[in-house]
């Protein structure tokens, strides 16, 4: 134990460094969880909409948009949103599923919506990648008002 005092006394900065860097990737895999947000499949994503009629928000560019998209997806970019919320503001209410390309930007939109106050918010796990490995279908083209 004395060692190990002395080794972290003689390479605090380093060690330090490590603990920062822990702290950062703790929270990058497990902030979602603490600020209530659900990563959900893309099965669990159907019955959302088939059962509960989940409206389903797309925050990628509109060419990645009509190259491929979950039917009825409303197509609002990140960083339109704060523009486009009122698009949205009727769906506070209902359950609302949030997705990007691979998963890494939704839960950022999905926890400033959550702070809006949108009830139940939830991103595919894996974006749009995730729901095409699972052989789900995809709309093709741009729909009107999304």
């Amino acid at each position: 134990m004395a060692r190990l005092i002395e080794f972290i006394g003689n390479n605090l900065f380093w060690v330090s460094l490590w603990f920062a860097i822990l702290i950062l990737l703790l929270w990058n895999v497990f902030s979602h969880v603490l600020l209530g947000i659900n990563q959900i499949e893309p099965m669990d994503v159907t019955r959302l909409i088939n059962h509960e009629h989940a409206a389903v928000v797309d925050i990628r560019q509109p060419p990645d948009y009509e190259a491929g998209h979950i039917i009825n997806a409303v197509n609002i970019p990140e960083a339109e949103l704060p523009d486009k919320k009122k698009d949205i503001d009727k769906f506070k209410n209902k359950p609302l599923v949030v997705y990007c390309q691979n998963g890494s930007a939704s839960p950022r939109v999905a926890r400033a919506l959550k702070v809006d106050g949108f009830n139940s918010v939830s991103c595919i796990r894996g974006g749009i990648i995730t729901w095409q490995r699972a052989g789900l279908p995809l709309s093709r083209g741009s729909k009107p008002g999304g």
